[in-house]
């Protein structure tokens, strides 16, 4: 059912301590971690504690979570003391979309070219 925990999602794991992670942010909705495979000096991936599958998902479900995520982008950025960043939604498989639990890439401490991939 969408908005519970998962047990074969590695992010619900997460949320529930049972993987460990790089844990730099939490609030009562949210959880950020460092990407185990970073892409930028400053790569957190950002997770809402409920399950969506993914960006589309959350956003129709539960759209003052989808508001949290991106608060919680600013967040860790301010946190990281980032001048610019990006954030970046990957939402299905075909565009990159690996663990299907909801999750923004904050990417930043480099130069980022457009368009990207």
């Amino acid at each position: 059912m969408a908005g519970e925990p998962q047990d074969d999602c590695l992010f619900c794991k997460i949320v529930a301590g049972h993987v460990p992670a790089t844990i730099v942010r939490e609030t009562e909705t949210t959880v950020a971690f460092r990407d185990i495979n970073p892409q930028a000096p400053t790569h957190v991936l950002i997770i809402p504690r409920a399950h969506y599958k993914d960006a589309a998902a959350l956003a129709t479900a539960e759209p003052a979570l989808a508001a949290d995520l991106l608060r919680a982008a600013q967040a860790v950025a301010d946190e990281e003391k980032l001048d610019s960043y990006r954030v970046v939604f990957n939402t299905g498989a075909g565009a990159g979309q690996t663990v299907f639990h909801t999750h923004a890439h904050v990417l930043g401490g480099r130069g980022l070219e457009w368009p990207p991939g």
